[in-house]
């Protein structure tokens, strides 16, 4: 008799449960507890709550990997503004990356870490319109700095450095407006000084020397000369 009336109670609990589940209020606004499936599916696809049409709290969004929800995502947003903190993860539940989004726009310091690991693989910035703004980091997997370079509105722009994982600089390239313009240095893996020279509009011009072991072997003239044989000398 015990069984068959905690069997009752369930069943009630469960239904009273379901029925507060997407529910709108009276001005047609989603309202409490949402949970929606993948169309066709009894796969879960997101969950989260509305307070009256704002989402409050924490949402997760999944994958349906198999027919069984794989959680890809969660998203809390905030009480006192419109951004959200925002994490991806891998179908092995590994964290991705993680920041700041307002609606679908990154916004704010994004971190992402090499695979199926913790350890940080890229910190970038975005400005309030979802591009890349300011110094942009990428490291190896022991941490050792590996690229830094400079963002303006989403283009690569002023000086960029690479570094080989031991921590030596390998190349110091210069961009305007995304091309390769200004000062560049290449180096060899023990810190010698292997080519130099400048790039104008993403190709070498003047001169670049070239050294080997640190000592200068030869000079090379890539001034680009016009075609035009009306040209005064």
């Amino acid at each position: 008799m015990n069984r068959i009336l905690l069997l009752i109670l369930a069943l009630v609990s469960f239904t009273l449960s379901a029925q507060n589940i997407n529910q709108m209020d009276a001005d047609g606004n989603r309202h409490g507890v949402w949970k929606k499936n993948f169309e066709g599916t009894k796969v879960l696809r997101y969950e989260g709550k509305f307070n009256h049409g704002k989402e409050v709290g924490t949402f997760k969004f999944y994958k349906n990997i198999e027919n069984q929800p794989v959680l890809t995502a969660t998203r809390t947003f905030s009480e006192t503004s419109d951004l959200a903190d925002v994490k991806f993860f891998s179908s092995t539940k590994h964290l991705i990356s993680e920041g700041k989004m307002r609606g679908k726009t990154f916004v704010g310091k994004w971190v992402y870490y090499h695979n199926k690991s913790k350890v940080v693989m890229t910190e970038e910035f975005y400005d309030t319109k979802g591009k890349l703004e300011g110094l942009k980091k990428t490291y190896y997997l022991s941490g050792q700095l590996a690229k830094q370079e400079n963002y303006n509105s989403g283009i690569v722009d002023g000086e960029s450095k690479w570094y080989s994982e031991s921590g030596k600089l390998l190349k110091v390239f210069n961009y305007k407006n995304g091309e390769l313009h200004g000062p560049a240095k290449i180096y060899d893996t023990k810190g010698n000084i292997e080519q130099e020279g400048v790039y104008q509009k993403d190709r070498r011009h003047g001169i670049w020397k070239f050294y080997k072991n640190g000592k200068l072997i030869k000079e090379q003239d890539f001034t680009r000369r016009s075609k035009n044989p009306y040209k005064k000398k």
